[in-house]
């Protein structure tokens, strides 16, 4: 049984989504919930809001929580390595490609981050384009550079 349950906060309506064990989704509106879930809010999704609410003010820089996303082995590795991106760093897809073990799979690195489920939670936000540019979010580059200039304070 997964439950979904949506918070107010400072960039807009976002929905969380947990199996019992740990996060599995994040959404932007209320329009992309997985099938079967329901809306209940539990103490798992209370934590991770009140954790995304600490990081959208500036004073929460890691999340303690468990993900647990569903992909190929190579979006999970994708997904290892955001993780492993410092508060108030960017890498570029190529270097998230080379710490992925794979230097040639810049593209797949985009798809990986395209596919993130649990975007801000995994700071997918933090891979910008080789040349310093923002490029691509689920949640739009208006709030990719948002969550960007929140990390540099």
């Amino acid at each position: 049984m997964t439950n979904t349950y949506f918070y107010e906060t400072s960039i807009g309506k976002i929905g969380i989504t947990e199996n019992g064990e740990g996060i599995t989704n994040l959404t932007f509106s209320d329009e992309k919930i997985p099938d079967g879930t329901e809306i209940k809010e539990t103490a798992l999704l209370a934590e991770a809001a009140k954790q995304l609410r600490e990081y959208l003010s500036g004073s929460r820089t890691s999340f303690q929580l468990n993900l647990l996303p569903e992909g190929t082995d190579f979006q999970k590795k994708v997904w290892e390595v955001l993780k492993s991106i410092p508060y108030g760093k960017t890498l570029s897809y190529k270097e998230v490609a080379i710490a992925a073990g794979n230097p040639r799979a810049c593209r797949a690195v985009g798809m990986a981050n395209n596919r993130n489920p649990i975007a801000i939670f995994i700071p997918c936000h933090r891979v910008i384009g080789a040349n310093g540019k923002l490029v691509g979010y689920a949640g739009g580059l208006k709030l990719k550079e948002q969550l960007l200039q929140i990390e540099k304070m």
